[in-house]
């Protein structure tokens, strides 16, 4: 894992056409911002239940609030 340390402003770019930007900190909670291709497909990780398998990974229903599931 690459950690990497930015202020509010600052991007980092992931591959062709991926920009991350910190849009704010405040406190322990961090906003970002995502520029990606419209084909690319973004969710929070705990919203991935598609790739999950339900005998390795139980899912919590409780987690998805908010996923839109």
């Amino acid at each position: 894992m690459l950690v990497l340390s930015r202020k509010p402003g600052e991007k980092i770019v992931i591959g062709e056409g991926i920009e991350l930007m910190v849009v704010a900190v405040n406190g322990n909670r961090v906003q970002l911002g995502i520029a990606a291709p419209r084909q690319c497909r973004i969710v929070r990780a705990e919203c991935r239940v598609d790739d999950l398998h339900p005998d390795k990974h139980p899912v919590d229903v409780a987690s998805l609030a908010g996923c839109g599931v």
